[in-house]
């Protein structure tokens, strides 16, 4: 789309409403399959990610885990640390990216997945999206995706600011991550509604959602059923994984016990079948009135 006659040479419409610098097209990742995770804050976006990303590699792919928050835990599970960022790593070079080497900000984890924490500007002092753009530039000028198969990227919960949907130009899927309660599913269809907007200028689309920690799914399911969303798998709220996040972990590595090999058993299936290619969908984000009046009990 042509940017409008009012906006500088390298903006233009980017959704309803948005204005956004546009992805370069020499920086677009090619060749593996991206999936942008995302969810309200606290929901489990990193545990979901680095799972699915172990569940990958053990189909045997080759799996890249981009973090895309200033906290920088999105790969710990999968490396046992809290690794550097890509932010903080440029500074120390004062922004010459080209002394950067790839073991300075790419770092092995768990059965091989790679890990990158892209990192974030502290709060209130900038925008999450020149990071990820930055990330996948030293991602592609070393090379460093052409044996890649797949590429997660697990996002920062708040999907206000247009710098944290900066993922969903290279995502071919996004993945919602809710919980069975209204205040999850609220945030769902608030990002239902941004991956839309995002889908009229990129070939993102939306994959379907995972209902997390949570014992039923009756909630997600009524929601999806009215909004023409789906369910691609259920993880239900079990000791192990928050005992596997205490270790530094990801539940592959974990004792076999009976609920640690049913998650993985989970998490295997939604990676095959994400693998395998999930038909996009085209839900209809329902307005505030319509979650209140959906949900929950009278």
């Amino acid at each position: 789309m042509s940017p409008r006659d009012d906006t500088p040479d390298d903006m233009g419409l980017d959704g309803e409403g948005s204005v956004q610098v546009h992805l370069d097209e020499t920086d677009q990742i090619t060749g593996a399959k991206v999936f942008a995770v995302y969810g309200k804050g606290g929901i489990g976006k990193s545990t979901t990610s680095s799972n699915l990303s172990a569940a990958f590699s053990m189909l045997g792919k080759r799996v890249l885990q981009i973090g895309c928050d200033p906290k920088h835990d999105s790969t710990f599970t999968l490396t046992g640390s809290l690794v550097p960022t890509v932010i903080d790593i440029l500074k120390d070079v004062n922004f010459h990216a080209e002394e950067l080497r790839p073991e300075d900000f790419v770092f092995d984890g768990f059965n091989g997945v790679r890990c990158v924490e892209a990192g974030g500007p502290p709060a209130g002092t900038g925008c999450g999206g020149y990071v990820v753009g930055q990330t996948v530039k030293l991602l592609k000028q070393h090379h460093l995706l052409d044996d890649t198969d797949v590429v997660i990227f697990d996002v920062l919960g708040d999907v206000v600011c247009g710098g944290f949907a900066a993922p969903l130009q290279h995502a071919d899927r996004a993945v919602v991550v809710t919980a069975n309660d209204f205040d999850s599913i609220y945030a769902m269809n608030r990002i239902i509604a941004a991956v839309q907007a995002k889908s009229k200028n990129y070939k993102v689309r939306l994959a379907g959602c995972v209902a997390n920690r949570s014992r039923a799914t009756d909630e997600v399911d009524r929601y999806c059923e009215r909004a023409g969303f789906k369910r691609l798998a259920h993880m239900p709220d079990l000791d192990a994984i928050r005992r596997s996040r205490l270790k530094k972990k990801t539940l592959f590595e974990m004792p076999e016990e009976e609920d640690v090999l049913h998650a993985r058993a989970e998490y295997l299936r939604l990676a095959q079948s994400l693998w395998d290619g999930i038909e996009p969908l085209n839900p209809e984000p329902l307005v505030d009135r319509e979650i209140f009046e959906l949900l929950g009990f009278d």
